[in-house]
């Protein structure tokens, strides 16, 4: 992935720009072999590589589909098909090392498959582990120059921006620590798209020589992948490395690419492969209701109308000393049946010991979260306690509601108020779970 450092490098570039986007971003993310064969589709080359399920697919693709004519077999390199980076250095919960190997004879392919597939992969990224269920068997390529090549959505210059460095094959955040002056990047206007005069400046940043044969196939290259890029809608396209081959070929080895979720409705082949069984189980739940829910480490849950909102809340939690469970915002507009999902996916979470929701009424009603949250505890009951801040449009027909439905929830004056309250009874809830005692919680006020 870019890092901040890489995308910051065009924030000073001249460019027609467009409208910043407004509401939550939300952005698919597919396994590599979808990725290829998508690439694949757009003209852009690509190894010889096969999806498997299972070991002896795997061995059967080795030995069937990676062949020489008269020569044997290929070398491969098979691939755990997780949604994460850093799978080279990963290790699965099994103790098998590594989700990326070598195959250069007969029986590997059925061996690490076997170790791989069904196992969850342990990288810098899922720390918790990730469920492999494919692996990709792809055409092992002897590269003679490794380099790197993106597109991506970038917000500092509000449109499409293509970043290259001679130096691929390696984390390009580290590469961007160490040697800035090796990354490019080109902002590209998304009216006129991408030139011929970008590509050929490009190209020459990736060290290749104008007038040789990789030099205008890396151009073409980069026309088909934005190409790509605009007609898939897609937020970002990596490629780490994109390789010089000894014959002369420019070949994508590596690629992850993103799409924007606004547009599944006209890329509905691309998203339905999407992987659900890769994504937080909280975060799919809440999609289905069209609420924005990020998962975190905390036992706080917070609900909250507004993305700054959600923010300043996350913080002032912090601050008090305690940790927030999640990011989920409701919106403006959200309906009782929103709120009650909300409220149901933060009450089933057993690292959530205590609830904070802190609604600003403007478009959002202060009577419509009351009434959600009222709802699901009468469907599901309330196991654990619940700090309600709330200000703006019917605050006082909502606090009636809350006091009158026959649940108990804390009540807090302000922001400070109820961010001290929510750390406070969530520490009481821990504590009180680690020595198994039962705790209510039966007043307005701590």
């Amino acid at each position: 992935m870019l890092s901040s450092s890489v995308s910051s490098l065009a924030r000073h570039a001249k460019r027609r720009t467009a409208l910043p986007t407004i509401g939550a971003v939300r952005n698919l993310n597919v396994h590599e072999y979808i990725s290829m064969e998508i690439m694949k589709e757009h003209g852009i080359a690509i190894p010889e590589g096969y999806v498997a399920s299972t070991p002896e697919e795997a061995e059967n693709q080795y030995l069937k589909g990676l062949q020489h004519t008269g020569q044997g077999h290929k070398d491969g390199v098979i691939k755990a098909q997780v949604l994460s980076g850093g799978r080279g250095l990963g290790h699965f919960k099994n103790g098998f090392q590594g989700g990326v190997h070598m195959v250069t004879k007969p029986g590997q392919a059925r061996e690490f498959a076997s170790q791989m597939l069904g196992q969850e992969l342990v990288t810098k990224q899922a720390p918790n582990g990730i469920l492999c269920s494919k692996v990709y068997m792809m055409e092992r390529m002897y590269m003679r120059k490794e380099m790197y090549l993106s597109i991506l959505m970038d917000r500092a210059s509000q449109g499409p921006l293509m970043v290259a460095s001679p130096r691929g094959g390696t984390s390009i955040e580290d590469v961007a620590a160490s040697n800035p002056e090796v990354i490019f990047t080109q902002p590209i206007d998304i009216v006129e798209g991408l030139t011929e005069e970008q590509c050929d400046h490009m190209a020459s940043n990736l060290g290749l020589e104008k007038g040789t044969a990789p030099y205008e196939k890396a151009v073409k290259l980069m026309k088909n992948l934005y190409d790509m890029f605009i007609s898939c809608d897609c937020t970002q396209v990596e490629i780490n490395p994109l390789a010089e081959t000894p014959d002369g070929d420019i070949v994508v080895c590596d690629a992850k690419v993103n799409f924007d979720d606004n547009a599944e409705y006209r890329q509905k082949t691309i998203f339905d492969r999407r992987d659900y069984s890769q994504e937080d189980p909280r975060e799919v739940e809440a999609s289905k209701y069209d609420l924005n829910y990020i998962g975190l480490d905390g036992n706080i849950g917070c609900m909250v109308n507004g993305a700054g909102l959600a923010m300043s809340t996350m913080d002032i939690i912090q601050v008090k000393g305690g940790s927030p469970a999640n990011f989920l915002d409701v919106g403006g507009g959200a309906t009782e049946a929103q709120v009650q999902k909300g409220f149901e996916i933060l009450n089933n979470d057993s690292n959530v010991k205590a609830i904070l929701v802190n609604i600003f009424g403007g478009i959002m009603k202060c009577d419509v979260i009351a009434n959600g949250i009222i709802n699901a505890a009468k469907e599901i009951g309330i196991r654990k306690p619940i700090v309600i801040r709330l200000q703006g449009t019917n605050v006082e027909k909502a606090k009636l509601l809350i006091e009158g439905c026959g649940f108990k929830m804390i009540l807090a004056n302000d922001l400070e108020d109820a961010a001290t309250k929510a750390v406070g009874v969530a520490d009481i809830a821990a504590q009180a779970e680690k020595i198994a005692v039962d705790v209510k919680f039966e007043s307005f006020d701590l």
